[in-house]
């Protein structure tokens, strides 16, 4: 089995990720019009065994100051294998992201995951403000 991660978008299988993403919690009903956007805005990571997408992450980021670690996934039937594990570590080790000094990310169930990379919650969350727009 050959794992591999990749940058290059033109590897992205866009209708496995839409598929995947529109039934996601953080991400239900996202159109493929709305995926195709993110994708042209990020620095985008696909996994891939066999040249078969498994996975997918991507990066919000001006490349110098902030990060925003989004749409991380891999698909059910290859979970448990440590493929998020080499999925974030990959992220994190990309040479472009080396001077991001805050990261953020947000999650409701892979906390053990991220906390070995360093991310834990937001001492101060009274600091940070968000602005939601449901259509």
């Amino acid at each position: 089995m050959n794992i591999i991660i990749s940058t290059e978008k033109e590897r992205l299988d866009i209708d496995f990720i839409h598929q995947f993403l529109t039934d996601a919690y953080w991400a239900k009903g996202r159109t493929k019009e709305e995926v195709i956007t993110t994708i042209e805005h990020c620095l985008n990571f696909g996994v891939y065994i066999d040249n078969t997408q498994i996975g997918f992450a991507r990066v919000l980021t001006d490349y110098a100051v902030f990060g925003y670690l989004m749409d991380v996934f891999i698909i059910e039937e290859h979970r448990g294998n440590g493929y998020a594990k080499m999925l974030v570590k990959t992220i994190m080790e990309h040479k472009d992201l080396q001077r991001i000094k805050r990261w953020m990310l947000a999650t409701y169930d892979a906390h053990g995951l991220y906390k070995q990379f360093g991310f834990d919650a937001i001492p101060d969350p009274t600091m940070i403000m968000g602005k939601l727009i449901n259509n």
